[in-house]
């Protein structure tokens, strides 16, 4: 008996434009998050970066005066097992003791709205990661719970609609702008996304993730959250406008 050919899977990220027609897009930013101890001075590991090509940023950990943390952005997932796992193994890198709890890793990815698709999974994540005026940032990765997969996709789109809407008020005010990554597969502790959120303050950060506990989603359809690394960034790759490469 023959079996009718499976359906190839379209793997593109799509979103409707302003004008109602679909826009599709096979590209997406790749961002890791590392986490390290043994750090009495970043001058050494800030130097190391602005030497290198690297889209980054360096954070100093404020819950442990000798933690820092480096993010790297890219758009070919080769390049983190290349020239940044290179550049890791070197001093001053390999003098620090990794935190592998704090390591995250995902892809941008859209929801299907954004009126500007390759803006919107290229250039917004790095705009909001290497920001000089919004140097502090809280990072953490979640677990949606099976409870949530099951509903509706209303239902979802209603319960998200929630968050969007806090997410808004504080990014409309200048408070807090956020990098949402899935990582599907991606995380040894099988999260489903990080978030990064960033801004001019500490304060509203923290507000934020307050506000978030009374949503339904946060209150009732997250099996996990966390750990939080909290931190300020000392150093921040030049801000550019084009594309990762």
């Amino acid at each position: 008996m023959n079996r009718p050919a499976a359906e190839k899977p379209d793997l593109r990220e799509q979103a409707r434009g302003r004008d109602g027609q679909t826009r599709y897009c096979d590209r997406r930013l790749f961002i890791q998050f590392l986490a390290f101890g043994g750090c009495g001075d970043s001058a050494a590991i800030t130097q190391a970066l602005a030497r290198s090509t690297v889209t980054g940023v360096v954070y100093e950990d404020i819950n442990d005066p000798k933690g820092i943390a480096v993010l790297a952005l890219h758009e070919d997932p080769d390049y983190f097992v290349t020239d940044w796992r290179r550049l890791l193994n070197q001093a001053p890198f390999s003098n620090l003791t990794p935190k592998p709890d704090y390591t995250m890793f995902g892809r941008t990815y859209a929801i299907g709205f954004e009126p500007d698709l390759e803006q919107w999974l290229l250039e917004k994540p790095k705009q909001t990661a290497l920001n000089p005026d919004w140097p502090w940032a809280v990072w953490y990765p979640l677990r949606r719970s099976g409870q949530f997969i099951k509903l509706s996709e209303q239902e979802q789109r209603q319960i998200l609609m929630e968050h969007a809407v806090i997410g808004r008020s504080f990014g409309e005010a200048d408070y807090v702008h956020d990098i949402r990554l899935a990582c599907h597969g991606l995380d040894r502790n099988d999260n489903d996304f990080v978030i990064g959120l960033t801004g001019s303050k500490l304060h509203p950060l923290s507000a934020i993730v307050q506000a978030m506990r009374k949503t339904t989603q946060t209150s009732q359809y997250l099996e996990k959250l966390g750990p939080f690394f909290v931190g300020k960034a000392v150093w921040q790759a030049p801000l550019k406008s084009q594309s990762a490469s």
